[in-house]
């Protein structure tokens, strides 16, 4: 049998080239690691008339001369994988645009193929893409797709094949005289050590324009010598350009052929285009941060009214599961401190936690997903961009920042998009400072009870001081990025590339559906987890005595000054540190402590809770000193690890846990003391 042959897919981000990988390879597909890179490869086979094709998903990359890791990943797949096939996926609405990733993959191999993507989103926008006219103007064959509803696949992979066994003649860019033959004099030089690796003439123009990226890979496979470095130095002098000057030559000259070739086969509206670029400009202009505050607070509002109801009619479920889970227990002759450990301590705790949690989830993910699926979060990491850069750090932080309100670790994790290892670190130890799924059901609860109050009048109280928060978050994340790199973190910011994806029609089933299973239940199974062990640990903390008290109350009484000097008490501060595994059961674990010994089904639900919370001394203070502590506190156990993973280091690791505890402790001092004076 003949060894499957193989494609590279290459593509711009958000063009849909995963999705049109995940279409042609189905379920036959598996992911790993670049080698000595962050970045997450994927490879699947799919098969054609008979033979099978293995398919390598390359990271979103806008060009071959890489300036990440994403891009230098790309680069090795396209330049040095000797594929049978590059495949280029593009946006059909912004086509012009993409052909600069085409034209570099077309001086690379004579075997590339383009994938016009999104034709029919490009359709709705009055975009018109003569596929025959393109062909033509490029010299390499061109599909059509819309990989989303499976179209034009098989098109796309029989112009692969027929590529592999008849390649054709590229039309590529063509630069001034003088630079194509300084490149054809060194590419000749070249094309004996680069036999049967690579273009000969691409590598001339790349070491010409000093990519240091593209060195590096040339010097691991000992193409780099004396003697190339000399005929380098010859052919750049006989441009008469320095490589920067040079680099931007080529660029423009790229980009002129790409709106050559598009001229005759691609038809814009112009005044549908124009709208949608006003639009844009205000969205993230002079409007983009009241419009941004004001979808927070109604996204806030929603979540708070619609709540309540669902909230306590899960706390009466499980309040009679409980009880059903007693008499069985009882039955079944279990000894009543047994009995006690299982429903007051582990059920009851459970059910507190998804009675709370589960209702306000379940309405503010999707919210939240269909603003990320419409385009919008990109142009909120848009607006805050020039915050950023006047903090010297870096605009791609906002898109980590965003990536922390589902989860802290997965903004961790995501700060490795910034390729700056100074401003990485400074994403990585203020990403801790947005909110994240976690604290959010806290936040609601503390606003529902203590500032609602009767009316529309307490309602848009309590979303203006949530949306005040949450700016709040954005503010002191803002802050301590410009404190740390003025001072343990000094350094300039670097520059990047932020693509708006064009603004789409929300797919509400899907959204709908993903938000619940990839945050909502993710997020309520891992604080499930965690709860029912919790409540054991505290029902013990209730019971077992030492000197007359029980352990809790000890731990308490040594908190309790502390807690004080910030508005809240000792019983509040055990909960946050019983809570360090997962925040989402920080006011089950308050709650469980006020009522050490008791019975907690009183506080089944949010009335109820918060008739307990004001027998213990809570005004509308505390619950906003909580909130505060809540927004500026330790990390939470997994994010913490995640630090640690991506730091390698013990001492960033414990900054990290100790640089939001310290605001956090001092916005309380300062809000308390303030209101004390009042």
């Amino acid at each position: 049998m003949r060894e499957a042959r193989t494609i590279v897919l290459a593509g711009n981000p958000n063009v849909g080239k995963s999705t049109v990988f995940n279409a042609l390879t189905g379920l036959k597909q598996h992911t790993g690691n670049w080698p000595g890179k962050t970045v997450t490869a994927a490879r699947g086979a799919c098969s054609l008339e008979g033979e099978t094709f293995q398919i390598i998903d390359t990271p979103g990359a806008y060009s071959l001369r890489a300036h990440s890791a994403e891009e230098e990943a790309a680069m090795e797949a396209v330049c040095f994988s000797r594929a049978d096939a590059v495949i280029v996926v593009c946006d059909a609405a912004c086509l012009e645009r993409n052909l600069n990733l085409l034209y570099q993959v077309m001086e690379i191999t004579d075997r590339a193929v383009l994938c016009v993507n999104l034709l029919d989103e490009a359709e709705k926008r009055g975009v018109r893409v003569d596929v025959e006219a393109l062909s033509q103007a490029l010299g390499i064959p061109v599909a059509g797709a819309c990989a989303r509803e499976g179209k034009g696949l098989k098109e796309l992979l029989r112009a692969a094949k027929r590529v592999m066994d008849a390649p054709p003649a590229p039309r590529r860019a063509h630069y001034p005289d003088a630079v194509e033959q300084a490149a054809a004099g060194l590419a000749e030089q070249l094309r004996e050590p680069l036999e049967n690796v690579m273009n000969p003439r691409f590598a001339a123009l790349r070491l010409m324009e000093n990519d240091g990226c593209f060195r590096r890979e040339l010097a691991k496979r000992m193409v780099i010598n004396a003697s190339v470095e000399t005929a380098v130095q010859r052919a750049r002098a006989q441009t008469g350009l320095n490589p920067e000057a040079l680099s931007a030559l080529l660029t423009e000259s790229v980009y002129r052929a790409a709106e050559e070739a598009c001229a005759a086969a691609v038809k814009k509206p112009m005044k549908s285009r124009e709208a949608l670029l006003k639009w844009d400009r205000r969205l993230t202009g002079w409007a983009g941060v009241p419009v941004m505050l004001l979808l927070l607070a109604l996204v806030f509002f929603i979540t708070l009214k619609g709540a309540n109801w669902p909230s306590a009619w899960l706390a009466a479920v499980f309040g009679k599961a409980e009880a059903l889970l007693r008499s069985g227990l009882d039955a079944l002759r279990f000894p009543p401190f047994w009995t006690a450990l299982l429903t007051e301590g582990a059920f009851r705790t459970l059910g507190r936690v998804i009675a709370v949690m589960l209702p306000p989830m379940a309405i503010f993910f999707p919210l939240f997903t269909l603003l990320e699926d419409s385009g919008y979060l990109p142009r909120v990491a848009f607006t805050l961009d020039g915050m950023f850069e006047r903090c010297h750090a870096c605009g791609k932080q906002a898109l980590t920042m965003c990536m922390g309100c589902g989860c802290n670790a997965v903004g961790v994790m995501g700060c490795r998009i910034i390729d700056s290892p100074r401003e990485r670190l400074i994403a990585l130890l203020t990403n801790n400072f947005i909110p994240c799924n976690g604290r959010f059901p806290t936040l609601f609860a503390m606003l529902t009870l203590f500032f609602a109050g009767g009316g529309l009048g307490g309602a848009l109280l309590s979303v203006g001081l949530l949306t005040g928060l949450a700016a709040l978050a954005v503010g002191v994340t803002l802050l301590a990025s410009r404190l740390l790199s003025a001072t343990v973190l000094r350094g300039v910011p670097s520059s990047y590339t932020l693509e708006l994806p064009p603004c789409r029609k929300p797919q509400f089933g899907k959204v709908i559906l993903r938000s619940l299973l990839d945050r909502t239940l993710f997020v309520l199974g891992r604080a499930a987890a965690v709860a029912a062990p919790a409540g054991v640990l505290i029902f013990l903390l209730t019971h077992v005595q030492a000197g007359g008290q029980t352990l809790l109350s000890h731990i308490t009484a040594f908190l309790d000054p502390l807690g004080r000097l910030m508005g809240l008490d000792g019983v509040i501060l055990a909960g946050f540190l019983l809570g360090f595994p997962a925040n989402e059961i920080v006011l089950p674990m308050i709650a469980l402590a006020y009522t050490a010994g008791g019975a907690l089904q009183e506080t089944a639900d949010l009335a109820a809770l918060g008739s307990l919370l004001r027998a213990h001394g809570w005004t509308a203070l505390t619950a906003l000193n909580l909130m505060l502590f809540s927004l500026f506190h330790f990390p939470c156990s997994t994010t913490l690890l995640t630090i640690r993973k991506e730091t390698g280091s013990a001492k960033w690791t414990a900054f990290a846990f100790a640089l939001p505890t310290a605001i956090g402790m001092v916005l309380c001092m300062i809000t308390n003391a303030f209101a004390k004076i009042l």
